[in-house]
């Protein structure tokens, strides 16, 4: 019996010969080419105590995905950051060096707000 069995917990099995079991894997988006993001920095201080962040939204993919891209951000720009749902937050106000990462990257960038 492999390790699988835990994925199954809480599974009703059906005696129907014809009934075929579906993982439900979380439908996870595949992750687009650099070339069709869409991706948009802006500078967000919304509760954060004043400080401000460079946040990136549009990203299309998978989470693993995002968060490499959000250690490529945070390694360039030498600073903390997270990535959650779907946003990369990068500490402090980088988004010109970020537009400019993201863009050698091959991503489509727009800025938005100031």
């Amino acid at each position: 019996m492999g390790k699988d069995w835990k994925d199954r917990l809480g599974t009703v099995y059906s005696t129907n010969s014809d009934f075929n079991y579906e993982e439900n894997k979380g439908e996870e988006q595949e992750t687009l080419p650099p070339q069709q993001q869409k991706l948009y920095v802006s500078l967000d201080k919304k509760n954060r105590k004043g400080k401000a962040i460079s946040l990136i939204e549009g990203f299309v993919g998978t989470d693993d995905d995002l968060k490499k891209l959000g250690r490529l951000l945070k390694s360039k720009c030498g600073v903390g950051g997270s990535v959650k749902e779907g946003e990369i937050l990068i500490q402090g106000d980088f988004r010109n060096k970020i537009v400019e990462l993201l863009q050698s990257e091959g991503y489509q960038v727009k800025r938005k707000g100031g």
